[in-house]
């Protein structure tokens, strides 16, 4: 099929189409040596990269194994440069999907992901892969950026769209209800047929595109989204704010590269460290905008800089998160500990003879970033594959967590 469409284009396209099938052997083969060799299966390499050069000389593709599939996932995380929290890796478990090509089953199975990576609170690093791209085919993609996000409403006369309540106290945005990060998401989701409550944590749906099916909006049943209220272990007015976040982190719209494949649809999650949520997802001024409220119920004189107020607000904030996940039994980090492990895992690295990739302002929590290990050095800034990427136009960028 794909060589029949090769002989119909031009001469310019068949000499570009052959380039990228010799660049696919070229990506092929440099994956394959490494992780027949990590695994120490060496011996199998010959007539696995004999196969492989078969498969892309006669389809323009190939499949991984599983055991290809699973090493390359863990990889990615160990590549991802953004990410603080690579220590355990090697723990990342694959769910092998690629059969699953109907948007009605890939919604249930993120749906799957979500109950199996939760796991009661003890947070299991798990990656679900569905079908790549294919020279005939692209693979499905999920147009949310993780499989967990709250609606983000506008709203002229600030109030809720529907129902509900608002936040507890004025924002920088007053137009917006929920998350900000998210109103485009919403507006789609809400042109596809999809309402919400219209409060400050409505959950949205999935949106699935897969090729040959309409997007597909797939709501989360309540059973597999664990949140958690915030509270605060010494100020009791904190609970009355009606905060609360999710307990699993799984980013969905990164293209999963491994060995020349691109698999579009990859989502994958690991657990939180307390400052994504403390620091960022409640407190960034275009996000929850929440330590004017905080600051307010602190009794914090917050008419100049000065005072240190956002500071201190910052603080206790991020002390609530952290508390409430203990509380509840979810599997959390804090950013001192966090810093300790990745210095940990890049002295690993380099015992290994591997170069290991990191940005440092990625790297470094947006929380005493001076008081941690991991701001007094500088890292290796290196592209290299396999890893989670995003293609086409820019978004916005991932938090600060990998797997």
């Amino acid at each position: 099929m794909f060589r029949h469409a090769i002989r119909q284009k031009s001469p310019g396209e068949r000499l570009s189409s052959l380039a990228s099938i010799e660049e696919l052997s070229d990506e092929a083969e440099r994956f394959l040596h490494q992780c027949y060799t990590e695994l120490d299966r060496t011996a199998e390499l010959p007539a696995r990269c004999r196969a492989v050069a078969a498969a892309i000389r006669a389809d323009a593709t190939y499949d991984h194994t599983f055991a290809e599939l699973e090493y390359g996932a863990r990889v990615a995380w160990r590549n991802s440069s953004r990410c603080i929290g690579r220590l355990y890796w090697q723990s990342l478990r694959l769910r092998d999907r690629r059969a699953t090509d109907r948007p009605l089953r890939i919604g249930e199975e993120c749906v799957g992901h979500l109950r199996e990576a939760t796991n009661d609170g003890r947070i299991r690093p798990t990656i679900t892969v569905f079908a790549p791209d294919r020279p005939d085919r692209p693979g499905p993609r999920i147009r949310n950026e993780q499989l967990i996000r709250y609606a983000g409403y506008r709203v002229d006369d600030g109030g809720p769209p529907e129902h509900g309540k608002t936040l507890p106290a004025p924002r920088a945005l007053p137009s917006i209800v929920g998350d900000p990060r998210n109103i485009a998401l919403t507006d789609s989701v809400r042109a596809l047929g999809w309402y919400g409550h219209g409060t400050a944590f409505d959950i949205l749906p999935l949106v699935i595109e897969a090729e040959g099916y309409r997007p597909y909006v797939h709501v989360l049943p309540q059973d597999c989204v664990l949140e958690i209220p915030l509270s605060h272990p010494r100020h009791p007015w904190f609970a009355d704010l009606g905060i609360r976040w999710h307990a699993v982190p799984a980013i969905s719209d990164m293209c999963l590269e491994v060995g020349g494949l691109h698999y579009s649809c990859a989502p994958f999650n690991g657990w939180y460290m307390g400052t994504e949520i403390g620091s960022r997802n409640l407190a960034d001024a275009d996000r929850y905008d929440l330590l004017p409220a905080v600051a307010a119920n602190l009794g914090l004189d917050t008419t100049t800089d000065r005072t240190l107020w956002r500071d201190r607000a910052l603080v206790e904030l991020n002390v609530a998160v952290l508390h409430s996940y203990e509380q509840a039994g979810v599997t959390m980090t804090d950013h001192h500990t966090e810093a300790h492990r990745f210095l940990k895992h890049v002295a690993k690295e380099e015992r290994a003879g591997r170069v290991c990739p990191a940005e440092w302002s990625w790297i470094v929590p947006p929380l005493s970033g001076g008081a941690t290990a991991v701001f007094h050095r500088y890292y290796d800034e290196a592209d290299v594959r396999p890893n989670f990427v995003r293609h086409g136009p820019e978004g916005h960028g991932p938090e600060r967590h990998g797997p």
